[in-house]
């Protein structure tokens, strides 16, 4: 195919202006889409094309300031990474167009980023640690330190992870995957001496990585491929090594979804909430367990079945387990 070839395509286009609408809608566009073409440049064509009072967020048109990220067909994307036509071939000639969180809409695809900017200063996204005022040489880390990073620093702060968060979405006080990958970030930096101060704060039950509910959103919705769950996994295990693991739910589900892995090799989910909440915090979930029985997903604790290969699932927990739980 030519580059000069072209599709139609219908952009249904979320219109939102709190100041003036009582409701959201949609408006149509279509256009004729060149090959090379990305998100940006129909936003740019909308504006510049057919209505001056369609509005957006964009800079830096190279994936690098995150202004851009929006979501098409509920798929979060930079805007100026995107290929039409790629989208084509997923979702055909419509696309909808959406700000990254309705709820938060301002104008069109602009949105409120305050409360995700909130949380993420919350975990001291910053470099803490004694420097020179005057210092005479640089300060230059190996390759191997500069690898633990695992690419964290290359987060642009675009909200994608942070709105696409189910958790995020029922719990206003939790802090998000983008904040908590930021505190990994600066907790692996071998300069840098807060290490615990943010454990601290990503340590609480109600905030901070307990409440991840390890759906992968995030990592679905991280345009740099950074995959923050990776990052919050890390940072339970850091708290673990520093030993600041408190006794509660969330701690207790982390240490019986091991042990159910280790004895069974399945995860015997009641056996888990058993364990997580003690035998009266059963009792709550009574109804949700005669629900999944009758759907054939809950095995009585008489019932559940041992791995074929235990002795390989104990080697691969071993393999991989890097703290003590107990």
């Amino acid at each position: 195919m030519k580059i000069y070839d072209t599709k139609k395509v219908n952009f249904k286009v979320f219109r939102y202006n709190k100041d003036t609408d009582r409701m959201p809608y949609y408006q149509n566009f279509s256009f004729d889409v060149a090959q090379d073409e990305v998100i940006l440049d129909i936003l740019n064509k909308i504006k510049w094309e057919r209505d001056g009072s369609f509005s957006y967020r964009r800079s830096c048109r190279h994936g690098i300031c995150g202004s851009c990220a929006i979501k098409v067909n509920n798929k979060p994307v930079l805007s100026c990474k995107e290929r039409v036509f790629d989208l084509i071939e997923i979702f055909g000639y419509e696309l909808v167009l959406e700000p990254q969180d309705m709820k938060s809409a301002i104008k069109d695809m602009v949105v409120d980023k305050e409360r995700f900017w909130q949380k993420y200063s919350s975990v001291k996204p910053f470099l803490v640690a004694n420097i020179e005022a005057h210092p005479k040489s640089k300060n230059i880390i190996s390759q191997e330190e500069a690898d633990r990073l695992e690419e964290a620093d290359y987060c642009i702060q675009c909200g994608n992870c942070f709105f696409a968060c189910p958790s995020v979405d029922v719990n206003g006080d939790y802090i998000g995957p983008a904040a908590l990958l930021k505190a990994f970030r600066f907790n692996v930096d071998v300069r840098d001496n807060a290490k615990r101060d943010r454990l601290d704060i990503v340590n609480q039950e109600s905030s901070g990585v307990w409440d991840c509910v390890k759906c992968y959103e995030c990592a679905e919705a991280c345009p740099k491929d950074l995959s923050p769950i990776d990052k919050i996994t890390k940072l339970h295990n850091q708290i673990f090594e520093e030993n600041m693991a408190k006794d509660n739910v969330a701690t207790r589900h982390a240490v019986g979804f091991k042990d159910s892995i280790a004895k069974h090799g399945f995860l015997d989910e009641g056996e888990l909430v058993r364990y997580s909440e003690g035998n009266i915090g059963v009792l709550k979930h009574v109804p949700e367990a005669i629900h999944m029985f009758k759907n054939g997903k809950l095995i009585m604790p008489w019932q559940m079945p041992k791995s074929q290969k235990l002795d390989e699932v104990d080697k691969l927990i071993k393999s991989c387990s890097t703290v003590k739980f107990k």
